[in-house]
């Protein structure tokens, strides 16, 4: 251990150390009287680390024995976390003065939140791994809950709790298989014991259990039951934050233990992932059309989305693990635009989320409703717009890895969810002729929408350098489990070089 290592990890020093200095200036200084100017300064904090992580190249290698690894999919992942956490928060102040809800810990409990994502993302070693899922978590369960005075924000906390610790149970069950048959914890060290193209079967189970402890996290079917509830319970805000920043990180580190630790036996955990992939796809378009609360609607999106993310990771190469990425940036930027509406529906000063409210929408808000129209067609994959082109690289990386059977049932998913998307639409054009619901947005939030629509819209001819970027991230992971451990560093270096 040197010096290099606090460089290396500094990113995350600097936002843990924010996030303690904020706690004390809120027990000091009287927490409601410094709730708001708390908030932006998180959201700038937030940018401020993002363009560090990604114009300010911070040190890349291994620390902590390899522990934590800083590389380009690394930083490709916290940028978009953390730019995705600025966002929500950002167009989420408005609402939670209103509400009642701006408290100083909020701000905190994200920053937390983040630091732990940060972790996952970079995780060398089954323990890093499991203190950035825990650090994220325990957070999580606490905002989802925020709203005390609330049943079903109490009732959704303590479920998310209950199933996130048997979720937690079952990757710390699978990790002590791993360092019983494997002798270590470190991805670079276990990846050795793999030889040729066997796992032995300790591995096996370990690893199976590894990806069911994270396929809860990604509300992967059929670990996905807690996933409507808690979106629908939690404050509209926390709902907002688990369908982006979260979702980012959890997929990362799937992708993180699989290629660095198991990388070498890709069809063993290629099928297993196809199959969740699958199940998730149809679970959440079928489910999704009975739909009539658009938060449990996005809840089901959710679970859709996360499929097909998992199609182009289950391909087990680098044009998979791009196409994962390339997803995930696209899926994080069309749910900051229609959460930055859903946030600003009401009714008589209060939160309306019922579909039957959206009748005539576009008559009273038009510029919001072709927003949303465009966000929600990019949702339902239809081109041009950006999410048609997430899908068809997904899909795409799924038949070149020799998995069309999967790329058909993701078309077929598909065509199916993209009737409650339309339905969205319909409601807002040619619904019932009824007072339309309100809609009261912060300039925040209405520059995050129209942002959104627009980049939904546009993204397609350049992309904005994303798609290149995912490449060199996907590249730099999937170079890792060429070398031996105590490598790592080298190779990194090297890359960047």
């Amino acid at each position: 251990m040197n010096s290099l290592d606090f460089t290396i990890i500094m990113p995350e020093i600097l936002l843990a150390g924010y996030a303690l200095a904020a706690l004390m200036a809120g027990a000091y200084f009287g927490k409601d009287r410094i709730a708001r100017g708390l908030l932006w300064a998180t959201v700038s904090a937030f940018l401020i680390l993002a363009f560090y992580v990604g114009a300010g190249r911070p040190t890349e290698g291994a620390a902590f024995f390899d522990m934590f690894i800083s590389d380009g999919f690394a930083r490709f992942c916290k940028i978009v976390i953390l730019v995705s956490a600025a966002a929500v928060m950002a167009m989420s102040a408005d609402y939670l003065a209103r509400r009642g809800m701006l408290r100083f810990e909020f701000p905190i409990l994200i920053a937390l939140a983040a630091t732990g994502m940060m972790f996952m993302v970079s995780a060398g070693d089954l323990l890093t791994l499991y203190l950035g899922l825990e650090l994220q978590s325990l957070a999580l369960y606490v905002v989802a809950a925020m709203r005390r005075d609330s049943v079903k924000s109490s009732e959704a906390g303590l479920k998310y709790f209950v199933l996130g610790s048997l979720s937690s149970g079952l990757l710390l069950y699978g990790a002590s298989l791993i360092y019983g048959f494997a002798g270590t914890t470190n991805f670079s060290g276990i990846i050795q014991v793999v030889q040729g193209d066997t796992l032995p079967v300790g591995l096996l189970f370990g690893m199976v259990f590894v990806i069911v402890g994270l396929a809860f996290k990604v509300s992967a079917v059929p670990f996905h039951m807690w996933t409507p509830d808690v979106y629908e319970g939690s404050p509209t805000p926390v709902t907002a934050f688990f369908a982006t920043a979260p979702k980012v990180a959890a997929m990362a580190l799937l992708a993180r233990v699989l290629t660095d630790a198991f990388g070498r036996v890709p069809d063993d955990w290629g099928q297993i992932l196809a199959v969740l992939a699958l199940l998730s796809m149809f679970l959440g378009s079928i489910a999704g059309l009975g739909q009539t609360n658009i938060k449990r609607l996005m809840a089901y999106s959710s679970i859709a989305h996360m499929g097909f993310a998992l199609v182009g990771l289950s391909a087990g190469t680098a044009l998979g693990v791009e196409s994962m990425l390339l997803y995930m940036a696209i899926y994080t930027v069309m749910n900051v635009g229609v959460f930055a509406w859903i946030l600003s529906l009401e009714r008589d000063g209060e939160p309306v989320s019922d579909l039957a409210s959206l009748h005539q929408f576009a008559k009273a808000q038009p510029v919001k409703a072709m927003a949303v129209l465009v966000l929600f067609f990019s949702l339902a994959g239809v081109p041009p717009m950006l999410g048609f082109f997430a899908k068809f690289a997904v899909l795409n990386a799924a038949v070149d890895g020799g998995m069309a059977w999967l790329a058909g049932g993701g078309l077929i998913a598909s065509v199916i969810g993209a009737f409650y998307y339309l339905r969205v639409v319909y409601y807002m054009y040619f619904g019932r002729d009824i007072e339309p619901v309100g809609s009261r947005m912060s300039t925040a939030s209405y520059a995050l929408l129209v942002a959104s629509a627009v980049v939904t819209l546009f993204g397609a001819v350049t992309m904005f350098g994303v798609d290149r970027a995912a490449g060199r991230a996907a590249e730099s992971l999937m170079i890792v489990d060429a070398h031996a451990p105590g490598d790592i560093e080298t190779a990194a270096i090297q890359q960047v070089d």
